[in-house]
């Protein structure tokens, strides 16, 4: 008999909480250190073509979501066993199938139109731990540039696989992994892994389309408390082979100001599978003084493909916005943007994002160049005590304009809680 993903939902909730609080062989760490939390997403998403002659004059849904977090300690020991788990619950609470597309719901299969009435997934992850080295199996979530999850919606997307970190050497931090499956944001099933094949990318894929092993090394280095280097290889096993380098360096100015330098290169190839061809280069340059932040950016593509990375998830692209991410074949965009704490104003919790991204020169399949530019703001606001303390609310709006791609104008609303469980 197959769950719903709210029944899912709460025994998951139940058989998670057994497992913490009443195992015999549980430690007192294994207790002690454990925690959960719930959060609640309420998520309203409007997108409204704009372009001429558009297939669906909007895309507008409003759903309700729940992100269960467990995590137990380490038992004692010269290894330190653990467990962990995660639920993931989605509601729809407002959708008709002139409007549905917008990524907050899964549409059903037989009528591609009709979004579901919910949707969900659990995962449990399996830990051990040897002084400074970590070894997790199961479900997971990784934010390491070769491999990001996506959070950009109701529920964010999660992988299955098995995850070595170690911190042994001071200063380092050095992964070690491999991944089979992928279950999408609006999606309540584990999948094989494909490449991101949107906009004017012009990759081309041979017999194999997805596959089930992404492999991926790599670390972290602080050289000195301003200066870190990044290198990590991923590889989605024969489609494309990637190797990534990222600087960071943050100058202190004094009086409450810094400049920080981000540099960024990206080698992407094909593994057989794909005729994938890309150079990816980014620079950041990031002025900070009191709560304003000026940042400049410059990104370009080069190759005979635009970048490479996997379908459902994030990049680590400099020019990754709300909806582009201006990665297409020899793409050349720049970015200008504007930050704002308003702590710095006696408000804590009030912040301000302003940015502009503009790209040219990207090669299209009809021939021609490619033009496209996207603007975004950001208001968010967390509330800092009381009894709604944690509680967020979020607007994000976005404008696109392409002469290859959809004309966009986009408006979310998201207001979110956490609650610690303990």
């Amino acid at each position: 008999m197959q769950l719903k993903p709210l029944s899912r939902f709460f025994i998951l909730s139940s058989l998670a909480a057994t497992a913490l609080g009443t195992s015999s062989m549980a430690s007192a760490a294994f207790l002690d250190d454990s925690k959960a939390s719930v959060e609640a997403r309420n998520f309203y998403m409007n997108r409204d073509f704009r372009q001429s002659g558009a297939a669906q004059s909007k895309a507008e849904e409003w759903a309700q979501g729940f992100i269960l977090k467990m995590e137990s300690g380490y038992t004692e020991g010269p290894i330190g066993f653990g467990l962990d788990a995660v639920g993931l619950l989605g509601v729809k609470l407002d959708s008709s199938p002139d409007r549905t597309g917008t990524g907050l719901l899964p549409r059903d299969r037989e009528a591609p139109n009709k979004a579901h009435d919910d949707y969900g997934t659990a995962g449990v992850t399996a830990k051990a731990k040897v002084s400074s080295t970590t070894l997790h199996v199961g479900t997971l979530q990784p934010i390491i540039p070769v491999l990001m999850r996506n959070d950009s919606r109701l529920l964010p997307n999660v992988y299955r696989g098995a995850w070595l970190q170690s911190k042994e050497v001071e200063g380092l931090t050095f992964d070690l992994g491999m991944l089979d499956r992928t279950n999408y944001r609006d999606s309540s099933n584990y999948e094989e892994m494909a490449v991101f094949n949107g906009g004017a990318r012009n990759i081309v894929l041979g017999n194999t389309a997805t596959t089930d092993e992404f492999l991926f090394a790599g670390g972290r280095y602080q050289f000195s408390p301003e200066l870190t280097g990044t290198y990590y290889y991923g590889g989605l096993d024969g489609i494309y082979k990637q190797h990534n380098t990222q600087l960071v360096h943050v100058m202190p100015l004094g009086d409450n100001q810094s400049f920080k330098t981000d540099l960024r290169y990206v080698r992407s190839t094909d593994d057989g599978g794909s005729n994938v061809d890309n150079n990816a280069f980014g620079a950041l340059f990031t002025y900070r003084i009191g709560g304003h932040g000026f940042t400049g950016g410059y990104q370009k593509m080069s190759g005979d493909t635009g970048f490479a990375y996997v379908a459902g998830g994030d990049n680590m692209l400099i020019n990754l916005l709300q909806i582009n991410d201006f990665g297409n074949e020899d793409e050349k965009s720049w970015q200008v943007r504007y930050d704002y704490d308003f702590a710095a104003m006696g408000i804590p919790g009030l912040s301000l994002m302003t940015r502009y991204v503009s790209g040219d020169n990207v090669s299209l399949n009809a021939g021609g160049e490619g033009k496209e530019w996207e603007r975004d703001t950001d208001l968010a606001y967390v509330i800092q005590d009381g009894p709604l303390k944690n509680l967020g609310v979020k607007v994000r709006n976005a404008t696109v304009r392409s002469n290859f791609g959809a004309d966009i104008d986009e408006t979310r609303l998201i207001v979110s809680y956490t609650l610690a469980l303990w």
